[in-house]
């Protein structure tokens, strides 16, 4: 682009994205003149799934905006909580992002994983075909047309993308309801329907036990019980303390 020239300033949570911006987060840019505004903040390297409110000279505008020389823009991040319209909220994630779905579903949250990479324009219709949140690290895959909706993850460890994740969404958290393997529904079995897949220190040891009614795997409150209830316990507290 080499047309008119506008003034963006970017909110500091999406500096990462920026590489040329200033360190106030600012940088000229210029525009073709007939490009959305859009586009223009994509072209800087920020996915629109991470844009909330366009501010340009102090009133607020949509994406498809075409910016006159001279503007001065300014992206805020998205509010949060961070609704999603038109379906219930579910999530896909892609193969570098194992852990944190596990960690959802253990939630009771609904969350689809890709364990392979099955490529981006698959991921996205997926996303579109279910009507899942596309949660990734994938700028890339972030801004492909046909997404349902999405959002960057933004930490590398599971800790804080967990974190992260349930503050943007909010999602209804119905812990130990999912099987962490597959994201079916659990139900309560008796030991003798799990019979099969326990050791014999473990069918000697536990009498409680659920099992998945997609993929059939068994649970009981085995050796890292401890650790799930940790995680559970930490989530279902912010919860609370966000309202």
């Amino acid at each position: 682009m080499n047309g008119p020239e506008i003034h963006v300033e970017f909110a500091p949570e999406l500096h990462v994205f920026v590489p040329r911006a200033r360190r106030d987060g600012t940088v000229r840019a210029a525009t073709d003149g007939a490009a959305g505004l859009g586009h223009v903040i994509e072209s800087l390297g920020v996915p629109l799934t991470e844009v909330g409110a366009l501010l340009v000279d102090g009133r607020e505008v949509p994406v498809s905006h075409v910016p006159a020389a001279g503007e001065s823009v300014i992206v805020r991040t998205v509010a949060r909580p961070q609704r999603v319209p038109g379906a219930p909220l579910r999530f896909l994630l892609d193969v570098h992002l194992g852990t944190l779905a596990r960690r959802l579903r253990l939630l009771g949250v609904d969350t689809a994983y890709e364990s392979t990479d099955i490529g981006d324009p698959a991921l996205a219709a997926r996303s579109a075909a279910e009507r899942r949140v596309m949660l990734s690290r994938d700028r890339g895959l972030l801004r492909r047309r046909e997404l349902w909706a999405g959002a960057f993850v933004y930490s590398t460890r599971p800790e804080e993308q967990l974190r992260d994740v349930l503050d943007r969404f909010a999602p209804e958290l119905l812990p130990w309801t999912r099987c962490t393997a597959c994201n079916g529904l659990l139900h309560q079995a008796s030991k003798e329907e799990v019979a099969d897949q326990l050791q014999q220190g473990t069918h000697r040891s536990y009498d409680v036990f659920a099992r998945c009614s997609a993929c059939g795997r068994a649970y009981w409150k085995g050796a890292h019980h401890e650790q799930l209830e940790a995680i559970v316990a930490r989530a279902l507290a912010e919860s609370r303390s966000r309202g």
